[in-house]
């Protein structure tokens, strides 16, 4: 195949811990052919077909030097074998926009993972409310008074904006109410913005897991995210630290019950993030962890990918 990586700066990666790396270091052990570009090189001419300044890559093995660049050039995406969206959070408006063109690369004939419209359509944070079997109690509102009524009834809450990332913006209230007017205030911008708040779970002193899910199937393995200190969140951007563990019986049930929902809905690859028994978010624009848990559980958490991908390449485009 000849595999198209649409992501952020290729001189930005982390080699050490970044899975598009490892997704392009696998394929390219495979025998395909990577390419890649950054959502600002997408373009479309009226009349003409969705397009990008793409590199041509060979990865070198050097951790410094990743790779080598063999040609630089305007190509069709539609003349890849497949494309892969792995642009990194925020789901700003470029975002959004670089999602229509790459839906409409789709329509000229591009296969494109994960696709456009499910990358829409599924908010990482209000995805969750679609399956409220798995959640902790949770609230999606602008209203400061329903906010205040939540915590009457739950005493204890997390408050967090739907478009963060990386644990940034989560707040706690434990029973006092203790500054939940100017939090709430703070997050919803005196009701502009929405705000998701949800029954804190204390079980994330064990760790906030990160439980994979690949052409609609589980890998065995979480990497629980485990705050540190005085800390509430176990995001690795925030100083959480990342260990690898085997899925536990609730883990996997979740992980079953929405792996081939998802999949059949062109999410070849999901994140899903559980507390204790709860699922809080289901990331599906950039999940990452592939190679915390290679690293530690010696499961290659990179050719599952890669085999989904030649598995789902293999497969009839849907009508």
């Amino acid at each position: 195949m000849h595999i198209l990586f649409v992501a952020d700066a290729l001189e930005d990666f982390k080699v050490y811990k970044d899975t598009t790396f490892s997704m392009m270091r696998e394929a390219q052990r495979r025998g395909h052919r990577v390419a890649a570009c950054e959502p600002r090189h997408l373009q479309w001419v009226s009349g003409g077909v969705v397009r990008a300044d793409v590199r041509e890559l060979v990865l070198t093995g050097n951790e410094d030097a990743w790779f080598r660049e063999t040609r630089e050039a305007a190509q069709a995406l539609k003349d890849f074998d497949s494309v892969v969206m792995r642009k990194d959070p925020p789901f700003d408006s470029e975002y959004f926009y670089a999602t229509h063109l790459l839906e409409q690369a789709e329509r000229e004939g591009a296969r494109v993972f994960n696709r456009p419209a499910s990358l829409r359509d599924h908010p990482e944070k209000l995805a969750v409310m679609e399956f409220p079997q798995f959640t902790t109690p949770t609230l999606v509102t602008r209203d400061a008074g329903a906010v205040k009524q939540f915590h009457a009834e739950h005493k204890d809450i997390i408050l967090k904006p739907l478009d963060g990332m990386g644990g940034t913006g989560i707040f706690r209230v434990g029973p006092d109410g203790l500054n939940l007017g100017s939090i709430t205030e703070t997050l919803n911008h005196e009701g502009a913005t929405t705000i998701m708040v949800q029954r804190f779970v204390p079980e994330i002193t064990q760790g906030d897991k990160r439980v994979l899910v690949i052409g609609g199937k589980p890998v065995p393995f979480s990497l629980a995210r485990i705050p540190q200190g005085s800390e509430i969140r176990g995001n690795l951007a925030a100083g959480g630290k990342g260990v690898a563990q085997p899925l536990t019986a609730r883990d996997r049930e979740i992980a079953e019950a929405l792996g081939p929902v998802l999949a059949a809905r062109g999410l070849l690859l999901v994140g899903l993030d559980v507390i204790g028994d709860c699922l809080t978010e289901i990331n599906v624009t950039s999940p990452t962890c592939f190679q915390e848990i290679t690293q530690q559980a010696g499961f290659d958490v990179p050719a599952m990918f890669i085999e989904a991908l030649e598995a789902a390449m293999a497969q009839p485009v849907a009508g």
